[in-house]
C-alpha cells in the first residue's frame, strides 16, 4: 500500500488507470477526505490542502479535529488467545500492553 503523511494524517494512494490520475483518501477518520492529482507533486499539494481545509473547517465550527488514533485500543479476544498472549508477554519480560504494542507495530509495518 502506498501512503502519504501530513500533520499526523495518513492517506492511501492509488492510481486510476482509466482517468490516468493518482487518487488519495485519508485513512482512520469518519469523515471522507479524498483528493487527486496528475503528478506526485500535485497529489501531495492537494493532500496538504485537503488536510488544511479540514483543520480550518473544524476550527471555524469550534470542534476538535478528529485524530486518526487516540493511542487507546480495546480488543475483545477469546480467553485462550488472551491467556496465550499474557504468557508470551511474561516470557519476554514485558507487560501485556508493551508486548501487544510491539506485536501490532510489527504487523502494521510488514
Amino acid at each position: 500500500m502506498n501512503t502519504m503523511t501530513y500533520k499526523g494524517y495518513t492517506a492511501r494512494i492509488d492510481f486510476d488507470e482509466r482517468d490516468n490520475i493518482f487518487v488519495g483518501r485519508v485513512l482512520g477518520l469518519r469523515a471522507i477526505i479524498s483528493f487527486h492529482g496528475e503528478t506526485v507533486s500535485e497529489l501531495r499539494s492537494e493532500f496538504q490542502a485537503a488536510i488544511d481545509d479540514f483543520l480550518r473547517d473544524c476550527e471555524e465550527q469550534g470542534v476538535s479535529p478528529e485524530k486518526p488514533a487516540s493511542g487507546k485500543l480495546m480488543l475483545r479476544v477469546p480467553p485462550e488467545v488472551h491467556g496465550a498472549a499474557l504468557v508470551a508477554a511474561q516470557a519476554s519480560g514485558k507487560s501485556l500492553n508493551q508486548w501487544a504494542a510491539e506485536v501490532l507495530k510489527q504487523a502494521a509495518h510488514s
